[in-house]
């Protein structure tokens, strides 16, 4: 089985990731594609990181209006090698976080169970406050631009939106039991059903 993880910024969806990686004994991929994708693309690992899962409404009009079958933007390259990385790495037990991964496996026909990790903001915030990421952004901003430009690249690579619960086996509310309870329930859960 693969295990894919869609999250809201903040969400704890790499912790509940390798929580879940340690405790079923396969591996989990959340940043590695980052590496994986730049060495399938051609692109930079910096490019990657940039384009690799967000997408701003300026740069999807822009996109979308220059795509044609003569030119790919770098968005469309990204994501093709992202694809491509994807269904590599399904040939194997393994947990995937974000990057479409759940309908790019789907409209594949793999066998995944499909998870969504949200919680309430002043949960996501703290959590952001701890990762540092957002720099001299403020920190409530930072998360609206960050979960904006997830759900834009997700609409407009799968033409669904993020968070709908029609795509998930699974949504958990991760401010309510914390990263490795979650990851816990997840592990039984997941015996249940083999």
């Amino acid at each position: 089985m693969v295990i894919t993880i869609s999250r809201e910024y903040g969400a704890y969806g790499r912790s509940v990731a390798k929580a879940l990686s340690q405790k079923l004994g396969i591996e989990y991929y959340d940043i590695d594609f980052i590496r994986m994708t730049a060495a399938k693309s051609g692109y930079s690992e910096e490019d990657v990181t940039r384009e690799g899962e967000s997408l701003s409404l300026g740069s999807r009009f822009i996109n979308s209006f220059l795509s044609t079958s003569a030119y790919n933007s770098s968005y469309d390259e990204i994501f093709q090698a992202q694809r491509e990385v994807i269904l590599e790495l399904a040939k194997k037990p393994c947990i995937m976080v974000g990057r479409c991964s759940n309908i790019i496996l789907r409209e594949a026909g793999v066998k995944t169970f499909d998870i969504f990790l949200h919680a309430d903001r002043e949960y996501r915030k703290e959590h952001a406050l701890e990762l540092n990421e957002y720099g001299k952004m403020d920190v409530d901003r930072y998360i609206d631009r960050c979960d904006h430009w997830r759900k834009t690249y997700y609409r407009a690579y799968t033409g669904h939106e993020m968070g709908d619960y029609h795509d998930y086996d699974l949504s958990i509310n991760v401010g309510k039991f914390g990263p490795e309870k979650t990851a816990e329930l997840l592990v039984e859960l997941i015996g249940d059903m083999e």
